[in-house]
């Protein structure tokens, strides 16, 4: 069964991988990097401040911080502890795919930018939802757009993904509670 599950996952990346196109690597080559989301942060860190003033923002930078290492620190697990290797390490793939990142890791289970990507999504959109309804679902939908450029860049498998955003979306909404336990903290 497991066999099955890992047949079907290389057989969905390799649709999706191969669905891209030259003109279009640039594009997924900057959405995969993980510096390119630094202008959203300091939007949503600016929003946040606004919202919440000084001592909330440090809480919530705080929390942040914690959630990002947590993510990142679990996922190594995983990698290290799963190993399975990334599509790009894979010989009999390399002929069929298609390889556009500037890097290839050893291991991909599962995807830490997924993870990252998705726990920030949901800690940020829940915090700010009030003030702009709207937002959990942009940032969602940022996180999603990063999970395929794992794909898409011949880095991660969609089963990496899929588990690297569930595993984030969990963390989010945990921080997000350990957050607004801090806060509670403050103000009273």
């Amino acid at each position: 069964m497991i066999d099955q599950l890992l047949q079907y996952d290389t057989d969905l990346f390799l649709w999706l991988n191969n669905l891209g196109k030259p003109a279009w690597d640039g594009f997924w080559l900057f959405v995969t990097h993980k510096f390119s989301s630094i202008p959203l942060y300091l939007i949503l860190l600016i929003l946040i401040y606004r919202q919440l003033g000084w001592k909330a923002t440090l809480v919530v930078l705080v929390a942040a911080a914690l959630m990002i290492t947590a993510s990142d620190q679990l996922a190594n697990l995983f990698k290290y502890g799963v190993q399975r290797p990334r599509p790009c390490r894979e010989e009999e793939l390399q002929p069929i795919m298609r390889f556009v990142a500037e890097g290839c890791g050893r291991f991909g289970y599962y995807s830490a930018h997924a993870s990252s990507s998705m726990a920030a999504a949901v800690f940020l959109g829940l915090i700010l939802r009030r003030s702009f309804s709207y937002l959990p679902f942009v940032l969602l939908f940022w996180a999603v757009s990063l999970g395929y450029s794992r794909i898409y860049v011949g880095v991660h498998y969609p089963l990496d993904v899929v588990s690297g955003m569930a595993m984030g979306g969990i963390l989010g909404f945990l921080f997000y509670r350990l957050q607004e336990w801090g806060q509670s903290r403050i103000t009273s």
